[in-house]
């Protein structure tokens, strides 16, 4: 079972956005999971747990049977300045929270049929296939729901694969990315997290 690092949780507090979560419909478990940070330390985006802990998909013989739904919440950057100062990085866009999501919902699966050898050369290749996906959201990869988020319906983008769901979209200041198994998409919420302490 993964647990968060002190480091971690004290990230999660020093972002300079708002996390997004599941809204109080959901009535299950809720943890912190990752975060990723730029080179000089700031927080640009991280994770929030709902439902059970993924396990890799081909290792468990309850994955079939497993529910649970991450929330990826990415700061909205129209230009990011480099660590150094020196140059500027790709702004974030809802095909990054996408691309998050999808790399995030490959992380917890493994079919079954591969061993250990081959699993990296599959993930790379699945990985590859999410970028090119989340670069395009226009794409016939994608259909469109609208899901509630601070109660005000919100357009997302939306894929199923055998793996699971991603869906992507936006809020004020950042874009939220989504993935899950055994929980419908369709009828989840977001909200703003209030208190990251019902996550801890």
């Amino acid at each position: 079972m993964k647990t968060t690092s002190r480091v971690e949780a004290e990230g999660f507090l020093r972002a300079p956005f708002a996390w997004y979560g599941l809204d109080e419909a959901f009535t299950g478990p809720r943890r912190l999971m990752q975060i990723g940070t730029a080179a000089d330390g700031t927080v640009q985006h991280g994770s929030l747990g709902h439902g059970d802990e993924p396990s890799i998909k081909s290792e468990a013989g309850g994955a079939e049977k497993e529910r649970f739904a991450v929330v990826v919440t990415v700061a909205a950057n129209p230009v990011r300045r480099t660590g150094d100062g020196t140059g500027v990085l790709e702004a974030t866009t809802v095909s990054s929270a996408a691309w998050l999501a999808g790399s995030g919902l490959l992380a917890h699966t493994w079919p079954a049929q591969l061993d250990h050898v081959l699993r990296d050369n599959w993930l790379d290749q699945q990985t590859e296939t999410a970028f090119e996906l989340a670069d395009d959201l226009d794409g016939p990869a994608w259909s469109t729901l609208s899901l509630p988020v601070d109660g005000v319906p919100v357009p997302f983008h939306y894929r199923e694969s055998e793996f699971g769901w991603v869906l992507a979209g936006s809020a004020p200041g950042v874009h939220i990315g989504a993935y899950g198994r055994g929980m419908s998409a369709y009828g989840l919420g977001f909200a703003q997290v209030k208190d990251l302490g019902a996550y801890t």
